[in-house]
């Protein structure tokens, strides 16, 4: 642990320490090497220094998945804000599938690596996604059981990335994908599209 006296001096080392780990994310494809030594050479600060705002790599690895949780919500808003139907949904199903295709190891950091559940951002920018989806399937399917049925989308469209990503299903132009996705959801959902 560090030492009071210790010092460094960076504008913002918080950011400067998930950057570091996200671009390690980027070149290694993934986060079994990333520690906290290992994103202090990368920031360009002393061994110790990112222990003055994590605690241990679960509480690294906490800060990036919340970071990735928050873009994912973003890149979902910004493809449907208030979705309502059920094409709607199959829509932002192809666009999770993309963000885990254009962003492998980041997107396996969020849901593969072991993280601080109690960590706040984390849990806060989860919630953000887990309420974005109940809203839809609430307005596209009044009276369905918004857990149930937004547990099985996810649970679905989850698979589908990972199955992706891992080459067990082609993932050789994004049509491809795309048409894949919403088919299953479709089917899923027994909407015959």
């Amino acid at each position: 642990m560090p030492k009071a006296s210790d010092s460094y001096h960076h504008g913002d080392l918080r950011a400067a320490c998930v950057r570091a780990a996200r671009e390690l994310l980027e070149d290694g494809g993934g986060g079994g090497g990333l520690s906290l030594r290992a994103v202090a050479r990368r920031a360009g600060v002393s061994p110790t220094a990112p222990y003055r705002h994590y605690e241990d790599r679960d509480a690294l690895v906490s800060a990036v998945a919340a970071e990735g949780y928050r873009e994912l919500a973003d890149h979902l808003v910004a493809a449907h804000p208030a979705p309502s139907a059920a094409d709607d949904l199959a829509a932002i199903a192809v666009v999770y599938v993309r963000f885990a295709l254009e962003h492998p190891a980041l997107f396996r950091v969020m849901f593969a690596e072991p993280c601080d559940f109690d960590n706040a951002e984390r849990v806060a920018a989860v919630a953000d996604i887990t309420e974005y989806v109940g809203g839809l399937v609430r307005r596209a399917f009044p009276g369905a059981d918004v857990v149930a049925l937004g547990t099985g989308v996810w649970g679905l469209v989850h698979g589908l990335a990972f199955l992706h990503l891992d080459g067990k299903l082609d993932a050789s132009t994004p049509e491809m994908v795309d048409d894949r996705v919403r088919t299953a959801v479709h089917a899923l959902l027994q909407t015959g599209k």
